[in-house]
């Protein structure tokens, strides 16, 4: 069964073997976050004209932070429901694979 898993340094983010898809980007569900305390909310907001309003967070490790690099919709439209508080990385940013 493939993992979509997230990682930076060798850190994994988030690891799972299920996932939603959606623009091209993975949502991990909630419980594929492997250590909440890593991830710290910002004042960043986007909005989305079908999904709604994201929210984000930055990713520190150690000395290092990796601003606004993860995002999620905690109250989406219904169109993208099956996505609520999953959270997508910038790809730029954070390492995504499916293996």
């Amino acid at each position: 069964m493939p993992l979509a898993r997230a990682t930076i340094n060798n850190t994994i983010l988030a690891e799972s073997p299920t996932w939603e898809t959606v623009e091209g980007n993975i949502y991990f569900p909630p419980s594929a976050i492997l250590n909440e305390s890593l991830f710290v909310p910002t004042d960043l907001s986007t909005y989305c004209p079908w999904k709604g309003n994201a929210s984000y967070y930055s990713i520190v490790l150690g000395d290092k932070t990796v601003a606004n690099a993860a995002w999620y919709y905690a109250t989406p439209f219904e169109a993208a429901a099956n996505i609520k508080d999953h959270v997508a990385f910038y790809t730029d940013k954070v390492e995504v694979k499916v293996e």
